[in-house]
């Protein structure tokens, strides 16, 4: 053979070479959460002679690890890893990708693009999984909102563990197949075992599942002037810190607040579905979130925690309590730094977290309930026990909380404890679906009266300009207002706070306009800005 000869079949070779890599290049298909939605994520795998893995676009360390566990998992199921170049793209390259969930794509991925597989469906489903050694597939974070994009990017499925299979089911026109392991991902593209997708109902599971609740007021005794402000807070979505001794009932009362709030419409049930999904926070076989959140952190959180955020953003309490109760229970010992990050979610009703690459926004609508001792040793004001705390204790104490954050809460009340004969007494008290029959009452006159107005859904959420046109008093409320406020000491900051309490307890009233004893029951729980108070 002369050198043309050889130089014409190096040429066949690698020709031929070319057509295999060609070939050997399979498509398929993930997603990422940023914030709470999420992107596709095109996994490209391409197989050519050599012996080598390469994993390119911006992967982070557990997918880097993931080629181990997907080795093993591929071969306890029966199948070769190649002993060839791998190189696995996942597009968009300039996108960071976390997580472990992406095992299973990138493992059909391979036994595609080897031919071990059919490859003429891959690309109509998206696929996630977590593998085990042995090839079984592990629960993964953050499906709800990879369900929601894969519908809108037109997919015919989604493949995922089983145990995440009933909350992605909550998304429409999508078919979802929970699958145990690689095996069944595997014989489903391959076309020998016919897979039965997630049926979920969304409309009769919300509906079902709409008043579920463990708790109620009527296992509370007494307190009656507790469980009005209660009601008052949940009507028009105010804030609302409770001030007592330990043992007056303040996280008992605090505990049942969602009972008495409407009940979450189908739209914000998803949106907190997806919160907690990204979070991590729903359990096996779990599904949608049919009930208000409540959620009591420690005073030890840190702010971090609490705001959201840190080196991979997730979202804080405070985002877990989108649409529900974010209970702060002895609010003076928390870090002043922690309560000072409230203030601006307070106001936005959203967290924005800003990294050198990428900024998110989580949704941050939450009622925020306080409670507190009134003094270190908790007997400040207490009918039978008395304060031993040293002189100039007590607004120290109360110091602690600054004046922009107590300025936030809209009523201050204080709680007094329950007397024996209450406790034991038989008198019926009120129930929680009745109290909630007249704030979803309310919260219609406040629906309609906001129906024009951009994010504004609640008396708490108006603006000073909105105060002004929708809380006119009369003139005897005026004046009862303005004794109130120079022989009490309020401060001029009570003054809309008290407008807005007061508007709140005429829709309970239904009342078109503010009356002079709507004036008078919202200054009863402006307890913490009278001079005297703590003084």
């Amino acid at each position: 053979m002369n050198e043309l000869d050889k130089l014409l079949d190096d040429i066949q070779i690698n020709l031929n070479e070319s057509k295999t890599e060609k070939m050997n290049l399979v498509k398929t298909y993930g997603g990422a959460v940023f914030g709470v939605n999420a992107q596709k994520i095109t996994v490209e795998v391409n197989v050519s002679a050599g012996a080598k893995y390469i994993l390119v676009g911006l992967p982070d360390s557990a997918i880097r690890e993931g080629v181990e566990r997907i080795q093993a998992a591929i071969r306890n199921v029966g199948y070769r890893f190649p002993g060839k170049k791998i190189v696995v793209n996942m597009a968009p390259a300039d996108i960071r990708k976390e997580g472990s969930a992406y095992d299973l794509t990138i493992a059909i991925g391979i036994l595609a693009a080897t031919e071990q597989i059919k490859a003429d469906k891959i690309g109509d489903y998206l696929i996630m999984g977590e593998l085990s050694l042995d090839g079984t597939l592990n629960p993964i974070k953050g499906v709800l909102p990879i369900a929601i994009q894969a519908r809108k990017e037109g997919f015919k499925g989604f493949l995922l563990p089983k145990e995440n299979a009933r909350e992605a089911a909550i998304v429409n026109n999508l078919d979802v197949y929970g699958i145990e392991n690689l095996k069944e991902a595997i014989d489903f593209f391959e076309g020998t075992s016919n897979l039965i997708p997630t049926e979920y109902d969304t409309r009769e599971a919300f509906f079902g599942n709409l008043n579920d609740s463990d708790v109620d007021f009527q296992d509370v005794k007494g307190q009656h002037n507790i469980k009005r402000a209660l009601e008052i807070a949940a009507a028009g979505g105010h804030n609302v810190i409770l001030i007592g001794p330990p043992g007056a009932g303040k996280t008992m009362l605090a505990k049942r607040m969602p009972s008495i709030l409407p009940p979450l419409s189908l739209k914000e049930a998803l949106e907190t579905t997806k919160i907690h999904s990204v979070a991590g926070k729903l359990t096996k076989y779990s599904s949608l979130i049919t009930n208000r959140p409540f959620r009591s952190p420690h005073h030890t959180v840190s702010d971090v925690a609490l705001v959201g955020g840190g080196q991979v953003p997730k979202p804080g309490e405070i985002s877990m309590a989108h649409n529900g109760v974010l209970f702060l229970d002895e609010l003076p010992e928390f870090k002043r730094s922690v309560l000072e990050v409230l203030r601006q979610p307070m106001e936005e009703r959203r967290v924005t977290i800003s990294r050198a690459r990428f900024t998110v926004d989580y949704p941050a609508s939450f009622m925020l309930v306080a409670s507190m001792n009134p003094c270190p040793c908790g007997y400040y004001n207490h009918p039978e026990k008395e304060c031993v705390c040293a002189p100039g204790m007590v607004p120290k104490y109360l110091n602690k909380i600054s004046g922009p954050l107590l300025d936030r809460f809209d009523l201050h009340v204080e709680v007094t404890p329950v007397s024996y004969n209450l406790l034991i007494g038989d008198d019926p008290a009120e129930s929680s679906e009745e109290i909630r029959t007249r704030v979803i009452e309310a919260r219609e006159i406040q629906s309609k009266r906001f129906e024009e107005k951009e994010a504004i859904y609640s008396n708490a959420q108006m603006p000073s300009q909105m105060v002004r046109e929708w809380c006119p008093i009369n003139a005897p409320s005026n004046a009862l207002l303005k004794a109130s406020m120079e022989k009490l000491g309020l401060s001029a900051r009570a003054y809309d706070r008290i407008l807005k309490v007061a508007r709140t307890i005429a829709d309970l009233a239904k009342s078109e306009n503010i009356q002079f004893e709507h004036i008078a029951e919202a200054l009863q729980f402006r307890n913490l800005d009278r001079e005297s108070w703590a003084s």
